[in-house]
Formats: C-alpha cells, structure tokens, sequence
C-alpha cells in the first residue's frame, strides 16, 4: 500500500480542497494519470498519481480542504482482487458458463443459448475439443480477463454530457452540438477550444440564424466553487478597503495596426505565435509604470511601497473563473517575448497547467475587456495592488486628424479605449491622468521597430 499525499503546490499555498476525484475506489491507475482535482485560494490543478496500481481507499472526500503533506488516497498492488471469484464458482457447470462469456466470446458463445447441460455439450465440440473445453478453460480464464480489466478506467472519464456552463453556453451560440465533438480535455473533456477549432464556415452558417437557447443553469441552485468563493472574497475586501475610480482615454493605434499587418507573416514564422495588440499594451504600460512609481505602489498601514519591478499581471478568463499569471519584468521585454510568454501563460492557465507562484506577485493588471466586444469597462483593482488598466476593443471608425497641410481632417482610424481603475488613497486623478498619457503617446508613435525583438 502506498498512500497519496496533497503536495506542496507553491511557496505560498498551505491547503487545498478536494473538488473531484478523477477515479473511483477499485479503478487502476497509472504512474502520473491524473487521480483527483484540487483547488487552492491562486489555481485549480490535477494531482497525478506517483504510483501504479488500484486505488484501495479515498481519505479526502470532495469539498474537504486538507493541509499540504495530508493523505489523499491510498494505492495498493495491481492484484485483480475482484476476478478471483469467478473461478471459484467452476464446479456447477451450468453457473460457470457466464464467466467464459465476459472472458472469452469466442469460447462462451455457443454456451449461452444452450443452458440445459446434455445440450451445451453439443455446439461446444465442434469450437474446442472436449478435454480443452471441460478443465483448461477455466484456469486460462484470469488471463484475458486480467487484460480486459484496466481498459474501462481510460474510457470512463470520456462523458461527452460532462461540459461545463460556460463550454455549454459557447456551444449554444454556435450552433454547435456538443455530441459531435471529440473533448481534447483530460477523459475526453470537451474545451472551449475544441469548440473554436471548429471551421468557420460551418459556425458561422448555424451560428447567425440560430436562436438564442436559455442556459442549462436558469433555475437551478449549484455551490460556489472554492476559487469563485476566493475571488468573491477579495473583491469585496478590496471594494471595501481602498476608494477607487477610474479614468478613461482615447487613443489612436493606427500605427500598430499596420505595423501588425505589414510584419504578421514574418513575425508568426520567427517568434512562432500570433502578433496581436497585447504585447504593445503590456509593453506601453510597463515602461510608463517606471515614470510613474505610485501607479505600481502598495498600501501598507499608513506607508507606501514603491515596487522596484515591474510585474504585471494579465486577466486570463477560463472555465473556472478569472485568474492572473504574471509577467516578471515586463518593461525589459521584447514584443516578440512578450507574446511568447502571453500565449503559453493564458494556455497553461486555462489547462490546469500553472504553477501557483506564477499567480504570484503581481505589482499591476493589465485586462484584456476587449477581447469580448466591449469598448471599456471600469475593472475592480485587487488589493494590494492599487492600479489595474482595462483594454477595449481595437475598432475602426472615423476621427479627426491632421492632413499633410496640417488641416483637420476626416479620417478612418484603428481606435481604442483605456480605462485605469485606482486606488485613490495614494492615486490622484493627476496622477492616473499622467500615466495614461504616456502610455497614449507611446502608443499613438508607434515606433516599436526596435522592440519586436525577431
């Protein structure tokens, strides 16, 4: 017997709470297949299994926090305990025909439909000779059944109606039915981007027309889970704690745009990912913080924290709720780096797949509100941080510029909002007002030719 211990998950993560056994007591597991989901107050993760063998006993029942180093389970040798009855039901000929029937199709076939003994003699002579019929059978009986037994536990967790509310209602407003698809997930869970892999043709013709259908939740009373409960928590706290505000500015990245467009080929090749906006708006509001220290100050008691790096946390939305990986040093990054390092983190995120103390130590926010449609929002700054900026969406429309005679002129333009919520204890709007326009004109000249690092 070997006993299942929760491990240590981060430098700052003391407990966790059992949300899912991932096995049942009986199945057999593999060294490193995920055995059972844990929460903590910073991630969700999947604790694998650092034995092979049969789970014997769970000591941690689902919605149990225990402390790190605390038992989960318990796993003995692989020994099929449970086949072992079988044989032993082999002197009355006629209750021994079912086991060759689960073992053996070949051999128990003919004995099925054929109970009474006299005629089960029959069909079984022409398949197997008498004697290999009559004795061997039922020795060699644990052997194909031995190897039969570990496949259920892999198709098990392959539930195509396991799918969370927000998979569920994506799948709604694509007109996607979800037995259609083949989950990516661990068990065959179906993910949000097995759904948007989906061609766009074949979306974007049932997604148009179909109805909107009302959400498998409406009426229903489900708990919240422990990083909804933690998330809860906090932004009360911090809307409780600290006076905030916030304030907004247009800005002008056209630039960017074309820059994206001339070199996204080229940049997708070397650098291996996407060039979106993000890495400009992480870089932008990076540098800016370094002019601008209270912006990237903390509150404790009655003094002020000046940090002396530049860690900028970004809102990554999952199944589970809003999480925030953090970028170390982000002002002294390439663009190329930057989106290296924003692709793999949101991925790892929405996996299951980051370590808690990269969820840590976060000095500002950077969230991404534009990447759902909406032109700004007002986003809540966590406590201890005490400045988050919130991007909308990058549209084009028509704004005034200069012209050539430097004349106002009308002009399409890629436009975007930035709003910084602050803490106003330590952040005047003077303050957050200077910040914002550095970031503008750093945006708006977009001279990153030097940044992008490829």
């Amino acid at each position: 017997m070997s006993e299942v211990t929760l491990p240590a998950l981060g430098e700052s993560v003391t407990e966790g709470t059992v949300t899912r056994w991932l096995k049942n007591v009986g199945d057999t597991v593999a060294i490193d297949e995920p055995l059972v989901e844990v929460s903590t107050d910073k991630v969700d993760t999947e604790i694998p299994s650092p034995f092979a063998g049969t789970l014997q006993q769970i000591m941690a029942q689902e919605d149990e926090t225990i402390a790190v180093g605390a038992v989960l389970g318990i796993i003995g040798e692989a020994a099929a305990t449970s086949e072992t009855p079988a044989p032993v039901t082999a002197p009355d000929a006629t209750e021994a025909a079912p086991a060759p029937v689960a073992a053996n199709p070949v051999v128990a076939a003919p004995v099925v439909p054929e109970t009474p003994a006299p005629v089960a003699a029959a069909p079984v002579v022409p398949e197997t000779p008498a004697p290999v019929a009559a004795a061997p059978v039922v020795p060699e009986t644990p052997a194909p059944v031995a190897a039969v037994v570990p496949q259920p536990p892999v198709e098990q967790g392959t539930d195509p109606n396991y799918v969370t509310p927000i998979v569920r209602k994506l799948a709604t407003e694509l007109g996607i039915d979800l037995s259609t698809i083949r989950g990516s997930g661990v068990g065959g869970r179906i993910r949000k981007e097995d759904l948007t892999a989906q061609p766009v043709s074949a979306v974007s013709s049932t997604a148009t027309h179909s109805p909107i259908e009302p959400s498998p939740l409406r009426g229903t009373t489900v708990p919240m889970s422990r990083l909804r409960k933690v998330l809860s928590e906090r932004a009360v706290a911090s809307m409780q704690q600290s006076a905030q505000l916030t304030s907004v500015v247009e800005v002008d990245v056209t630039k960017i745009a074309d820059m994206r467009q001339r070199i996204q080929a080229e940049f997708k090749q070397k650098a291996g990912t996407k060039l979106s906006f993000m890495p400009f708006f992480t870089l932008a509001a990076a540098e800016a913080l370094a002019a601008n220290p209270v912006i990237n100050a903390t509150v404790e008691d009655t003094n002020i924290v000046y940090h002396g790096s530049d860690n900028i946390s970004f809102a990554v939305d999952t199944e589970r709720g809003l999480l925030t990986p953090v970028i170390k040093d982000a002002a002294h990054m390439s663009i190329a780096n930057m989106a290296q390092v924003i692709a793999d983190m949101a991925e790892r995120t929405r996996t299951n797949k980051l370590t808690p103390d990269e969820l840590s130590g976060g000095t500002f926010t950077l969230t991404n509100t534009g990447s759902r449609g909406a032109l700004f929002d007002t986003p809540v700054v966590f406590l201890p941080q005490s400045a988050i900026l919130g991007t909308g969406v990058v549209t084009k429309r028509a704004a005034v510029v200069k012209d050539a005679d430097g004349q106002d002129a009308i002009a399409i333009r890629s436009m975007v909002y930035l709003a910084l919520s602050y803490d106003h204890r330590i952040i005047d709007g003077a303050d957050a007002s200077r910040y914002l326009m550095q970031v503008k004109t750093r945006l708006e000249a977009g001279q990153f030719e030097a940044n992008l690092g490829i």
